[in-house]
């Protein structure tokens, strides 16, 4: 079996959060293919295949330290399937989300893919990915098998097109070297927003900075979605026909991080990944940021650091999640029997997500979390505790546009101190309702 694995290595949070420009190596394995038929959706369902031996292409964006567990799990599924042969390339997510869609248009995607749930909308709506209620019935898979808002983050306009696989959840993670330095507790991280104000103010009084808020995408627009449900706001209206980003609890919300830098809890124009760097050189006390960073600190021996739930800021708990989830792209010809094979490697890759969990995710699966395997996992837990009130980003198409060039520009430019945070949350309302019109005249018109 001729193998090509990418570098064995913790990735940093920016390759998870994908800004990377240049394509990834293709990671593995070989074997026959079968032909190719008329279409088909839904039919037999995800325990086992008795066809001709098939060859799948899978494609995601595990680019980073999370690749290799996908790959031991590949190479234990196909030794498992002798008729199945799973070849999965990854690529940067950035270049994955521009090739996925020229790729089908000339009959060369992938059978199977990995896409992150915040994409899945703009993706259904562009008729890239097919409809899965019926595969995702034929695996027996139900609500009830997940957390809700993990279920439906995979549904747009009624219909399901994506299989979740896991969650990651913006939690709080601090450095305990700092903390004692500032006087407080290392093993009594804060809970509430006084006690995270109370302890920003004594490591204040020790000459440090506690918390380095970074304001740029995506990693600020995630941070301002983790506290808006707490203050009871949103980025649109229920029906998603009009931006509320300029909402009073949202402007509650910016008017609070920016204090944080005004009053001198946090450096100003904090550079991308600094924020990284100060916590690994304990010079940082909290970043809130998502799973991904678990194995990272683990390979600094001398950093003793701890993860615990978000604080509950303000009138309710919640913070920012998101999700893989498994999507099946549009063929011109789709092969009954590949589309089978697809939905037993789905299944299974699910049902084994405890092995996947090692390189930092929550399982999407309420069965697998219960497992011995994932509850000797103490960090991945601490992300599960939050799965009862996680919120996703709108399931919204072309929602990326308007983060990227409406939201996410007005909380820099407050969090920078160069605006204040009612005159950047109204640009921003205004900008986002234009790109939402455009975005109806595309996706609807």
């Amino acid at each position: 079996m001729d193998i090509e694995q990418p570098v064995n290595r913790n990735f940093t949070r920016r390759e998870f959060l994908s800004v990377g420009a240049m394509a990834g190596a293709g990671l593995v394995i070989m074997s026959g293919c079968g032909g190719s038929t008329g279409p088909q959706t839904g039919g037999g369902g995800g325990a086992g295949y008795s066809g001709p031996s098939v060859e799948l292409d899978f494609w995601n964006g595990l680019t980073g330290g999370d690749g290799p567990y996908m790959v031991k799990l590949i190479e234990r599924f196909n030794s498992q399937n002798e008729n199945i042969k799973v070849k999965m390339s990854a690529i940067e997510w950035d270049v994955f989300y521009q090739k996925l869609p020229s790729a089908i248009s000339v009959g060369r995607g992938p059978q199977i893919a990995l896409m992150q749930s915040f994409y899945v909308p703009t993706f259904a709506a562009r008729n890239i990915v097919m409809p899965l209620d019926d595969v995702a019935q034929s695996m027996g898979l139900k609500a009830s098998d997940f957390t809700p808002a993990v279920w439906e983050a995979g549904a747009y306009e009624g219909q399901r097109y994506g299989i979740p696989l896991d969650v990651w959840p913006y939690a709080l993670y601090y450095n305990k070297t700092v903390m004692e330095k500032g006087g407080l507790d290392p093993d009594k991280p804060p809970q509430t927003g006084d006690e995270f104000i109370s302890a920003l103010e004594q490591l204040k009084a020790e000459g440090i900075e506690g918390w380095w808020i970074e304001p740029t995408w995506p990693t600020v627009s995630w941070l301002f979605q983790s506290l808006i449900p707490q203050f009871g706001g949103s980025l649109f209206n229920e029906d998603l026909t009009e931006a509320t980003i300029n909402s009073e609890p949202n402007l509650e919300v910016l008017t609070w991080l920016t204090d944080i830098v005004g009053e001198g809890y946090s450096p100003k124009n904090v550079g991308t990944d600094t924020d990284d760097t100060a916590f690994q050189n304990d010079k940082d006390a909290f970043m809130w940021i998502g799973p991904w960073q678990i194995n990272f600190w683990k390979q600094f021996k001398d950093l003793e650091w701890g993860v615990t739930t978000v604080p509950k800021v303000g009138a309710e708990k919640g913070t920012w999640a998101g999700s893989h989830n498994f999507v099946i792209p549009q063929q011109r010809n789709q092969d009954p029997n590949e589309l089978q094979a697809s939905k037993v490697f789905i299944n299974w890759i699910g049902e084994n997500s405890a092995e996947w969990a090692e390189a930092g995710q929550v399982p999407a699966r309420e069965s697998v979390r219960e497992t011995q395997a994932f509850q000797s996992l103490k960090e991945q837990n601490v992300f599960a505790e939050e799965l009862p009130y996680v919120h996703f980003s709108p399931k919204l198409p072309g929602f990326d546009d308007i983060d990227r060039n409406a939201l996410a520009p007005a909380l820099n430019q407050a969090l920078l101190l160069t605006k204040e945070p009612e005159s950047a949350l109204d640009e921003a309302n205004e900008r986002a309702n234009q790109l939402l019109k455009e975005s109806r005249e595309t996706y609807e018109g």
